[in-house]
């Protein structure tokens, strides 16, 4: 090979290494994905048929994601002016001074007409998992700004039951008892932050939608390979819908934020649900 190809072709590598850094830093993690799709659900009263709802999850504010870029997401969520909008954990991360920085965000944070709720996830619990007095001062400062946050609780929506469980890796899932109020003859919906959840043994009678997060898609995937780092035990669960036991579905929201400031491949998502009778 001639040196002035080798170097060309030096250059030209290194030009594209350059430009794939910076469209996985720069552009990527703020190039949010608005996906639309139905949510075909068994019973549904008639009153909701056609009636939105949004699907956000892993917001992780704290001091590496954009303020910025967060609240701008929200406007855009509260535009559409959904039904119902539902939170699915991380909602905070390294975040010691709950009070400064979340209310700095979530005073902007979309309302549902009907409901918005929310669950809780790990970096919720601060260090290690740890801090329950954390994620209780998150819950009380959610509220202030009109978000119930569901901590294996249930809630009626307008004929909707939805119900919201604890995190698994805090130690704080404890789904039999609000599972059990629900009315097997209505329609259902469940939130909970680790996809994991959906594989214990804990669901019987639940049919229906389960939404989740936790897992980011990945963050990073290679094409036509699975993303090499996911944080479940199930590998399965990297993003989108999944068919589980028991007539039920699950579906894994790619997450807003980020831990560390790079995505390829996996952009940020928020999901517009429209409900419908399967």
């Amino acid at each position: 090979m001639k040196r002035r190809t080798f170097l060309r072709l030096a250059g030209s590598s290194l030009g594209l290494a350059a430009g794939l850094g910076i469209y996985t830093w720069r552009i990527e993690p703020h190039w949010v994905d608005m996906v639309h799709r139905p949510l075909p659900i068994r019973g549904l009263p008639p009153a909701w048929n056609g009636r939105t709802l949004v699907h956000l999850s892993d917001i992780h504010v704290g001091p590496v994601v954009d303020d910025s870029y967060i609240i701008e997401t929200f406007h855009r969520v509260a535009a559409l002016k959904p039904d119902v909008v539902v939170l699915t954990g991380d909602l905070m991360s390294d975040c010691p001074d709950v009070d400064e920085k979340v209310r700095a965000v979530y005073q902007h944070v979309p309302h549902g007409r009907l409901a918005t709720l929310a669950t809780l996830g790990n970096h919720d619990y601060g260090p290690g998992w740890t801090r329950p007095d954390l994620a209780q001062q998150l819950c009380e400062t959610l509220s202030e700004f009109g978000v119930r946050v569901l901590r294996n609780e249930t809630s009626d929506v307008d004929g909707l039951q939805i119900v919201g469980l604890d995190d698994l890796w805090a130690g704080r899932f404890k789904p039999e008892a609000p599972l059990s109020q629900l009315d097997p003859r209505r329609a259902a919906i469940a939130l909970t932050h680790n996809p994991d959840t959906v594989d214990l043994p804990v669901w019987d009678g639940f049919r229906g939608w389960i939404l989740a997060g936790h897992t980011h898609g990945g963050q990073c995937k290679p094409p036509f390979l699975p993303p090499p780092l996911l944080p479940v035990q199930n590998r399965r669960y990297t993003c989108g819908e999944f068919d589980l036991a028991g007539d039920r579905k699950m579906y894994i929201n790619r997450g807003l934020g980020y831990l560390r400031r790079v995505r390829f491949n996996v952009r940020p998502e928020v999901t517009v649900f429209t409900l419908c009778l399967a």
